[in-house]
C-alpha cells in the first residue's frame, strides 16, 4: 500500500466521512449528488459549446464565462470520485498519494473560480464606465493572455501543497472531515510541524480575500458611475448587465465566508453544518454557475431556445 515517508507507524490510508448520523439515506444522497454533478457538468458544456460555435458569442464576456465554465468543470471532476465513493459505495478510504492529488485539483480550480471572477468584475467596470475603450483595451489575444496567465498563476501557487504535505508525518490520525480532501484538513493529521503549511495556506488564503476586495472596488466604481446616468431606465438596463456576475460572485462566496464564520465563531456547532456547507461550496457553483448565465443572458437564453425548438420539430 501507498504511504508518506515517516520513520514512525506509517498511516497508509485516509477515511473521508459522508453525512454523519443519516448513513440509513446514502443512497438517496447519492441520487441527488449525481443529479446535482450531471445537470452541472451538462450545463457547463453547453456554456462551452454555444460560445464556442456561435459566432455572436465571440466576445471578452463570453470568453471569460468560458474560462468559469472550464473551472467549473474542473471543480466538479476534482470531487466527483471520492464523493460517489461515499455515498454510493460507503468505501471511504483514499490513500494518501490520492488525497494530495485530490486537494490540489480543487485548489487549484478554486483559486481560478475566484481570479476568473475577479476579471469579470474589470470587464463590467470597463464595458460600463470605458464603453468606447472596451473592444481596444479586451482584444481577444489579450483575452488569452489574462487566461494563460492566471492559469499559470493559480497552478504555481496551489503548487507547493502537495510538497508540502507530502514532507509531514502521518503517524496516529487518519479521519478528515469532509468528502473529499483539502489542504487544512489534511494537514491537521500531522503529527510532525505543519507551521509551513499554516502560515503558506494562510496566504493563498488571503489572495482569495484579495480578489474578494478588487471585485468589491470594482462595483463601487460601477455603481458610482450608473448613479451618475439620468435615466432611471438606463441605470436599471446598465445594472442588468452585472446580474449574472454578482449571483455568481455570490454564489462562490457565501458558502466560503459562511464556513469560515462557522469554525472561527460556532466551533462547537455541529459538524453536520459544517460538513454539508463544504458540500454546498464545490457542488453549488459548478451547478447555479450555468443556470444563472443561461436566465440571464438573452444570447445564450435564445440560442438554448432555438436549439430546443429546432428538436421538437
Amino acid at each position: 500500500m501507498s504511504s508518506l515517508n515517516t520513520s514512525e507507524t506509517k498511516i497508509s490510508i485516509f477515511y473521508l466521512v459522508g453525512i454523519p448520523g443519516i448513513e440509513s439515506a446514502n443512497i438517496w444522497i447519492a441520487i441527488l449528488i449525481c443529479l446535482m454533478y450531471i445537470i452541472a457538468i451538462l450545463g457547463n458544456c453547453t456554456i462551452l459549446f454555444f460560445i464556442k460555435t456561435e459566432p455572436s458569442l465571440h466576445e471578452p464576456m463570453y470568453y471569460f464565462l468560458s474560462m468559469l465554465a472550464l473551472s467549473d468543470l474542473g471543480l466538479s471532476l476534482s470531487s466527483l470520485p471520492t464523493m460517489l465513493k461515499i455515498f454510493l459505495f460507503n468505501i471511504p478510504g483514499i490513500s494518501p498519494d490520492a488525497c494530495i492529488a485530490q486537494e490540489f485539483f480543487i485548489h487549484v480550480f478554486s483559486a481560478m473560480e475566484s481570479s476568473i471572477l475577479l476579471i469579470m468584475s474589470f470587464d463590467r467596470f470597463i464595458a460600463i464606465c470605458k464603453p468606447l475603450r472596451y473592444t481596444s483595451i479586451l482584444t481577444s489575444a489579450r483575452v488569452i493572455q489574462v487566461g494563460l496567465v492566471l492559469s499559470l498563476k493559480n497552478v504555481l501557487l496551489v503548487l507547493p501543497f502537495p510538497f508540502t504535505l507530502k514532507h509531514l508525518r502521518y503517524c496516529k490520525k487518519n479521519l478528515l472531515s469532509h468528502s473529499y480532501c483539502l489542504h487544512q484538513d489534511v494537514m491537521k493529521l500531522a503529527c510532525s510541524d505543519n507551521k509551513v503549511n499554516v502560515m503558506y495556506g494562510l496566504c493563498v488564503a488571503l489572495t482569495g480575500i484579495l480578489d474578494l476586495t478588487f471585485i468589491v472596488m470594482s462595483y463601487m466604481l460601477i455603481l458610482k458611475a450608473v448613479l451618475s446616468i439620468a435615466s432611471q431606465k438606463e441605470k436599471l438596463k446598465v445594472l442588468n448587465t452585472c446580474v449574472s456576475h454578482i449571483c455568481a460572485v455570490l454564489i462562490f462566496y457565501v458558502p466560503i465566508i459562511c464556513l469560515a464564520v462557522i469554525h472561527r465563531f460556532a466551533k462547537h456547532s455541529s459538524p453536520i453544518i459544517k460538513i454539508l456547507m463544504a458540500d454546498v461550496f464545490l457542488l453549488v457553483p459548478p451547478l447555479m454557475n450555468p443556470i444563472v448565465y443561461c436566465v440571464k443572458s438573452q444570447q445564450i437564453r435564445n440560442l438554448v431556445l432555438r436549439k430546443l425548438c429546432q428538436k421538437q420539430r
